[in-house]
């Protein structure tokens, strides 16, 4: 006797059909919090996180008297191009449910692996800045591989590669490389006003909501940050898109380097420390879930952005750098409950 109702294995997820979230299709292709730029939720927290910066931008225009000087906005649009190209790469991690610790010392490293290339080998720039990407892509690759083969957890594997990468940086140079104008070109070269760098952390920015929002992969992050185990199922291994994912992380902390070396004109062991908490209080400010499926690249950027301003205000008025730490960190704190209740918002809708 045929059976009438047999069963059948899970479809492709590419084949999958858009459904609710009641569905097997729902929660993949159409997750909570799937960041399409045009919808009302979208809209509504693109506006709170420009009214959070406008009220920034206000209250310190009105406590200080040279804030709201062009100079000031050029300045700060200037310094936030490192924080705003890891940020990117740690939202891509944060969505599918990873953290990567590792950003800032991968960042030293890239940047030693340049300096050192440049002063003491005498390596043309292009080559040195090929080398350095290709340091941060294999912290990143390797970041994926043992988090992917052995189900570790990510966080303990990108501490792990924390002190792996400052080490191999301390090896390799104890001291400062100064490279000077040679690399100093990178970040001089402006246009109209804004550095170069800006305008390629702008472009970075740009692309990654692209890859979120309107590309599959993008589409496998969410799915993979929402729930893994019905990825597998529905015939979609996880496992190559995560070490995409963190591969790609590795590799911007490494582009990061070029830039932060450029600005500076040297190569500097012990830089970027700190960069990995930066990196996610400003993609949590900007709405990034901590447990995965949910995030925008956009609201990331504006989360380094109202960052920056914080600090650039407060210490326009002479606040202490213990008292900026103070304030960020509840800033951070007020983030992560406010996107709590945001959350159970959505779950009661």
């Amino acid at each position: 006797m045929t059976d009438p109702n047999p069963i059948r294995p899970n479809p492709p997820f590419t084949d999958m059909p858009r459904g609710n979230n009641n569905t097997a299709a729902g929660p993949l292709l159409s997750p909570p919090g799937d960041p399409r730029p045009f919808s009302t939720v979208a809209l509504m927290e693109y506006l709170g996180m420009l009214a959070v910066l406008g009220a920034l931008v206000g209250v310190f225009g009105l406590l200080t008297e040279h804030f709201l000087s062009a100079q000031n906005f050029m300045t700060i649009a200037n310094q936030i191009p490192c924080a705003t190209i890891i940020a990117v790469g740690m939202t891509f991690v944060l969505i599918i449910a990873g953290i990567d610790l590792s950003v800032g010392s991968v960042l030293a490293l890239g940047s030693v692996v340049l300096g050192v290339s440049m002063v003491q080998y005498h390596v043309p720039l292009p080559l040195a800045v090929i080398g350095c990407l290709a340091a941060g892509l294999a912290c990143g690759a390797i970041n994926g591989l043992v988090t992917i083969t052995w189900s570790l957890p990510s966080f303990i594997v990108t501490l792990g590669m924390l002190e792996i990468a400052r080490g191999a940086t301390y090896l390799i140079t104890p001291r400062t490389q100064y490279i000077g104008s040679a690399v100093q070109v990178v970040a001089e070269t402006t246009l109209g006003g804004l550095s170069v760098t800006f305008l390629i952390a702008l472009i970075i920015v740009a692309a990654g909501q692209v890859v979120l929002s309107r590309s599959v992969f993008g589409r496998y992050m969410i799915a993979i940050g929402t729930n893994e185990e019905v990825v597998r199922l529905s015939g979609v291994d996880p496992r190559p898109i995560k070490l995409a994912v963190f591969s790609l992380c590795g590799f911007l902390a490494a582009l990061a380097a070029v830039i932060d070396t450029s600005r500076t004109g040297s190569a500097v062991p012990n830089a970027g420390e700190g960069y990995e908490l930066q990196a996610i209080a400003a993609v949590v400010i900007g709405g990034t879930s901590l447990m995965g499926g949910r995030g925008s690249v956009v609201r990331s950027f504006f989360g380094v952005l109202i960052i920056a301003v914080l600090g650039s205000g407060l210490a326009q008025i002479g606040a202490e750098d213990s008292t900026k730490r103070l304030i960020t960190g509840c800033v951070i704190v007020a983030a992560v409950i406010l996107d709590y209740y945001r959350q159970r918002l959505r779950k009661a809708a």
